[in-house]
């Protein structure tokens, strides 16, 4: 089995910017609600771009961060989204036709906002059974069309934009195993339909949230005889800091341990995590050995925790 890492990171986030200004006048609450309830201050829509347009901003800026990266090595593209515009052909297909990638397997996934974990740990599984070498995982969600104005619960949380990251194999030992659990049978408590505004039962994702994040991390931790305090960093999706303050209190480790950007992003839905991730190598967070956990949570319902080595 091949060791994987990350070895390129890039994000793209759309122009407009939406402050918590603007919506408290629009939707006749106050700025102070908005931040107590989500933990947003900037959220951003799009405007004239399509979903695969993110998602290749993205990758572009990734490749300006990283000029020793041949676009041509890759040879498996996985995206994760929840509002794709095309049912055929999927986004991976038009991300290789916009960068001419030859000899390439593209795959197009559909979990909910938990769907990147299970895009990378797809993409992880390639690589491990050497069917795959070089990897590129994306998130991308324009979530603003999907947006019922009324709907308070929704409309000041979420937020467009993309995320990629390469995985590729390594040579060096490099810790990685997952824990990823469906509930289908609550999937009705958070649902996007064509052409239709998302539909979120408040109190039953929070409840979800809170309890099966929980559980998962604490089942990966035992499974692999680690302990919490071994861990550099959790990145959870960005959802609502509620929500990540009360993952944070009932794991009983400290805030600093958390890394959370949602004030100034929003909820990406998919694109969280990798955007998270691109923030914090960009930042110097992460060093070479740092054991992470990546946690995803919401649509489907899905759960899932990824233990890594940076």
């Amino acid at each position: 089995m091949k060791n994987i890492k990350i070895s390129a990171t890039g994000s793209y986030l759309p122009k407009i910017e939406i402050d918590n200004n603007k919506l408290a006048k629009k939707l006749n609450i106050t700025q102070d609600f908005i931040h107590k309830r989500t933990g947003i201050d900037i959220r951003y829509y799009s405007e004239n771009e399509t979903i695969e347009t993110l998602a290749i901003k993205s990758i572009q800026n990734l490749l300006k961060e990283n000029s020793k990266i041949d676009i041509n090595d890759i040879d498996m593209i996985i995206v994760a989204t929840t509002s794709s515009n095309l049912l055929m052909p999927g986004i991976s297909y038009k991300i290789q036709e916009h960068f001419k990638i030859e000899n390439c397997m593209c795959l197009d996934i559909l979990a909910g906002c938990a769907g990147f974990i299970n895009a990378l740990d797809i993409a992880r599984n390639y690589i491990a059974l050497e069917k795959v070498k070089k990897a590129l995982v994306v998130g991308t969600d324009i979530l603003s069309k999907y947006l019922n104005e009324s709907d308070i619960d929704t409309s000041i949380l979420l937020s467009d934009g993309a995320g990629a990251i390469i995985l590729e194999e390594t040579n060096q030992e490099k810790k990685y195993v997952s824990n990823i659990k469906s509930e289908g049978q609550k999937g009705n408590i958070l649902e996007i339909k064509s052409d239709t505004n998302i539909k979120m039962i408040g109190k039953e994702v929070y409840k979800y949230a809170v309890t099966e994040t929980i559980k998962n991390i604490n089942e990966l931790l035992k499974d692999n005889k680690t302990k919490i305090d071994e861990i550099k960093y959790i990145i959870p999706h960005q959802s609502n800091l509620k929500i990540m303050n009360s993952i944070t209190n009932r794991l009983k480790i400290d805030n600093k341990s958390v890394y959370i950007n949602i004030q100034r992003v929003g909820n990406t839905f998919c694109a969280s995590i990798p955007i998270a991730l691109d923030d914090m190598f960009k930042r110097n967070l992460l060093q070479e050995g740092d054991k992470i956990i990546l946690l995803g949570y919401g649509g489907g319902l899905n759960t899932g925790s990824i233990l890594m080595e940076v």
